[in-house]
């Protein structure tokens, strides 16, 4: 007996799906039946992606925008909604990781970082909350992070914009919840991506960085990319119909 997909006959929207978690979570939704806009600024990876994603006889397409940009956004929903007819899923997935103390921070790297993690949130959400009131439901699952449960040094940027999110997101889960609109949020802890790996090859001794990223794991390893998607298609399935308002973590222990 073939086992059924868990997003059959859904249309799902990811940001930042060109690497990381964005990608490896477009793949598993197409691999379980959502037709996927793949959204990211980068051409090249997300033609990649959708021409992976299709090559398994699965439906995406790809939209370059710029996340923090409102006509960007509202072009590329657009676009989706009306390619694929309709969307029952938004995965905001898209972020940077700013480095450093405030004020080592300058005003334009905390105005991109606010712009890409947290107005991005909002700017899609305000693009598909109508058609999902519309339809009578829907699922937005926005990315936060580990960080907004367990302060780290020198990442107070990046955890500001994270608590941004998932402030948003307990805000739209309350506002939605009787028009059947769940919204929640994931919790990454350190997650071996590109993103990751790029930090780590900026240290004098990018062995010793990630040696010391490592040590504050209790599990004594990354997390995988494949493991936030698992939980994501949990959160966007009809498995978790009575979640919402929650920050998920998936961090290996480290907010224990």
């Amino acid at each position: 007996m073939t086992k059924a997909r868990q997003l059959e006959g859904k249309v799902a929207i990811v940001t930042g799906a060109g690497a990381g978690i964005g990608r490896a979570s477009a793949i598993l939704f197409a691999r379980e039946g959502a037709r996927v806009a793949c959204i990211d600024l980068d051409a090249d990876a997300i033609a990649e992606l959708v021409a992976e994603i299709t090559a398994e006889e699965n439906s995406a397409a790809a939209a370059v925008a710029d996340v923090s940009n409102s006509s960007d956004v509202s072009r590329v929903v657009a676009d989706a909604i009306k390619q694929f007819e309709g969307v029952d899923i938004l995965f905001n997935v898209a972020g940077i990781v700013p480095h450093g103390k405030i004020h080592e921070t300058s005003e334009d790297e905390w105005d991109r970082a606010m712009d890409i993690n947290a107005k991005s949130v909002y700017l899609f959400s305000r693009a598909v909350v109508p058609h999902m009131l519309a339809s009578k439901g829907g699922v937005i699952l926005n990315t936060a992070s580990a960080t907004v449960l367990r302060n780290v040094p020198e990442r107070a940027c990046y955890s500001a914009t994270k608590a941004a999110v998932l402030a948003l997101t307990r805000s739209m889960a309350l506002d939605y919840v009787r028009d059947g609109i769940r919204v929640n949020c994931v919790c990454p802890g350190t997650i071996d991506t590109p993103s990751l790996q790029g930090r780590l090859a900026a240290f004098p001794d990018p062995e010793e960085a990630r040696r010391n990223f490592i040590a504050r794991q209790p599990m004594g390893r990354f997390g995988t990319t494949e493991e936030i998607a698992e939980a994501a298609l949990y959160l966007c399935s009809d498995k978790a119909s009575f979640v919402t308002g929650i920050a998920f973590s998936i961090d290996g222990g480290f907010t224990i």
